[in-house]
């Protein structure tokens, strides 16, 4: 069998850094080399190159990600860190790995976070703290636990947290003080306290006299 000059097979070279006598085909073309290989293997010199980058983005008081060995069919999430299954990610065709940059978990969160900021002019934190305020509990019924942001749609002041059930009912009073003072007061049952415009009373007493007296003729010509 021919050898180089190296003493090694023909079509075969070792790399000073590795110390790994590979194929010609995991050496880079280099024509300035005698042999037309570039000096190191294109692993190691991959290798090189990251650290030599490195070494000049700290020179510009830079910081460089480091690169991490993820297995195959798994994806690092640029938001918590984690090494995940690609299924932990939702698809995008414009990307090189066919996958968006966060993970499902992150994208909620960030999702999240952004509807607060643009809806209430709150971030996380704030939410929190005022959730803290109410005790951790609902701001209306001190009950249950507290889910829903909400807030004047007049003026978009957040007023506070609420549960489920609360916010539904101010949602379908309309956040009417008096049809909610007219909630509670037939709750009550004192009809008296009824905010009930005058002319609505007559016209009730009216209606309730008049079924009194059909009642009666019914009878009568019973």
């Amino acid at each position: 069998m021919k050898e180089s000059t190296a003493g090694l097979p023909l079509g075969r070279k070792i790399c000073p850094d590795c110390r790994i006598v590979k194929a010609a085909a995991e050496f880079s073309r280099n024509a300035a080399q005698p042999d037309g290989l570039q000096f190191y293997c294109k692993e190691c010199f991959s290798i090189r190159a990251a650290a030599t980058y490195r070494r000049k983005r700290a020179r510009l008081g830079k910081t460089v990600r480091e690169r991490l060995d993820v297995p195959v069919g798994f994806k690092r999430c640029a938001g918590c860190r984690e090494v995940k299954p690609r299924g932990e990610w939702h698809r995008n065709r414009t990307s090189r790995d066919g996958l968006v940059v966060y993970c499902k978990e992150c994208r909620k969160r960030l999702g999240r976070e952004q509807h607060l900021k643009r809806t209430f002019g709150l971030t996380e934190a704030q939410l929190t703290a005022m959730i803290d305020e109410q005790g951790g509990l609902c701001a209306i019924c001190r009950t249950d636990k507290p889910i829903h942001t909400d807030h004047d749609h007049v003026t978009g002041e957040v007023r506070g947290v609420l549960c489920g059930p609360c916010n539904m009912g101010l949602g379908q009073f309309r956040d009417d003080q008096r049809r909610l003072n007219a909630a509670i007061a037939y709750l009550r049952g004192d009809e008296e306290t009824l905010d009930i415009p005058p002319y609505v009373r007559v016209v009730n007493m009216v209606r309730a006299n008049i079924e009194v007296d059909l009642d009666c003729l019914h009878r009568r010509s019973a």
